[in-house]
């Protein structure tokens, strides 16, 4: 579980120092998710995702220390982007051989700037801070009102249906949405403002 202090600077503050093992499994715990189904997405079986997200770990910590962030050279998440095409690349090469290298070799030079890599990566970026969002979310909402917004906003079950099968009133579905989405949005803007 990630402390609630944590940022996302201060984080690969700890990754960079090289002695700090629970920055790992903060960093792990973080992003594991968002590597995992990037890999899925790309291909990959299960057991392989488990494996680009190790790929991953150890690819950053022979690169984390001495690490610097500095923002204007980029932002965090497409430096992540890179390693991790980078490391589905690896392991989609290594099925094929001897033959496999010489793919890597060449794909791993275009692939980080390929628009459809570009997309998906994207795509999983704002799915892994809905994600995030929503984990916090359960923690600040009572059960009826996430229930009523999975219903009504998730799933798109009509407002009176799903306060008769709450037994609430269809203000309150409305109300549940509303409070909620307010704070999807901001807990949403904090994440990406705070890892760029």
């Amino acid at each position: 579980m990630i402390r609630a202090t944590t940022t996302h600077v201060s984080l690969l503050c700890r990754l960079a120092s090289g002695e700090d093992h629970d920055a790992w499994r903060d960093f792990e715990s973080r992003y594991g998710d968002l590597i995992r189904s990037f890999a899925r997405r790309r291909g990959l079986q299960e057991c392989d995702c488990d494996d680009v997200v190790q790929d991953v770990l150890v690819a950053l910590t022979r690169n984390m220390p001495g690490f610097r962030y500095d923002p204007a050279r980029g932002r965090f998440r497409g430096y992540l982007k890179t390693i991790a095409v980078r490391m589905i690349l690896k392991k989609t090469c290594q099925t094929r051989g001897p033959a496999g290298q010489q793919v890597y070799d060449e794909a791993a030079a275009v692939a980080a700037d390929d628009s459809d890599t570009e997309s998906a990566w994207e795509a999983e970026w704002r799915q892994h801070h809905l994600r995030l969002a929503m984990a916090t979310l359960r923690h600040e909402f009572n059960e009826t009102d996430l229930a009523a917004f999975d219903a009504y906003a998730g799933r798109g079950t009509a407002p009176a249906d799903v306060a008769r099968q709450l037994g609430i009133s269809v203000e309150s579905v409305y109300q549940a949405k509303t409070r909620i989405l307010r704070r999807l949005r901001e807990l949403i803007a904090s994440q990406t403002d705070e890892e760029g």
